[in-house]
């Protein structure tokens, strides 16, 4: 696999056109295994581009099948209660990523010091002002602690809610804000000192890019 797995017709998060929800596919999968396809069909596009950003394409492939192959093995545990699973697939595809961090870290501090890296690819179209802004990013990212960095990425790059995240994480919400809180504290910090970043925010945002969003800072 070189790319995000293609979903199948008809399908999403909210059940598709056969009015199951992520749930109902769960529990029904039970009994019918086949079914849990429809759960991969629906997520894995997105496990595996928020996995690329994190760690690369290479990487991401390994990252989403293991993410569905766990899911698929504990999914006799999984808490109907919670109609949506984004929250439980990203908590264990951060788990997974989790136990990749020093080669994380390595990356971001190699793009931070160098302006390149392969992981770079994963993020932009590689256009240089892009690759600019990433580079006091990446090393912004890089200096903080595994539990800042998944609350800030899951909730700047996979779109996740405050509870979402909690429920990811299985922390409390107010651990989520409070890590959030101090993880764009120490970005905005990071960032703010960097000629290359400051002259970002003063071009437009189609220049700047969803690297700049103020998910990042407030």
């Amino acid at each position: 696999m070189t790319g995000p797995p293609p979903a199948r017709p008809g399908t999403s998060g909210d059940g598709g056109d056969d009015g199951r929800d992520d749930a109902d596919v769960i529990a029904q999968s039970l009994d019918e295994p086949e079914l849990f396809a429809g759960l991969y069909d629906r997520h894995a596009p997105d496990i595996h581009r928020y996995a690329a950003r994190r760690l690369g394409e290479g990487a991401a492939d390994d990252i989403t099948a293991e993410t569905f192959l766990i899911a698929f093995r504990t999914r006799d545990r999984y808490d109907t209660a919670h109609r949506l699973a984004r929250p439980w697939l990203y908590g264990i595809a951060a788990n997974l990523i989790g136990k990749h961090r020093r080669t994380e870290v390595r990356a971001l501090k190699a793009l931070a010091r160098t302006g390149h890296d392969p992981v770079a690819a994963s993020w932009s179209d590689r256009s240089d002002d892009r690759i600019a802004v990433q580079a006091p990013l990446a090393g912004a990212l890089a200096a903080l602690s595994p539990g800042d960095r998944h609350v800030l990425l899951l909730v700047a790059w996979a779109d996740l809610g405050y509870q979402e995240v909690a429920e990811a994480l299985r922390i409390p919400l107010g651990t989520v804000r409070s890590r959030l809180n101090r993880a764009r504290r120490k970005v905005r910090e990071a960032l703010s000192t960097d000629p290359a970043f400051a002259s970002a925010l003063d071009a437009s945002p189609a220049t700047a890019g969803q690297e700049l969003s103020p998910s990042w800072t407030k």
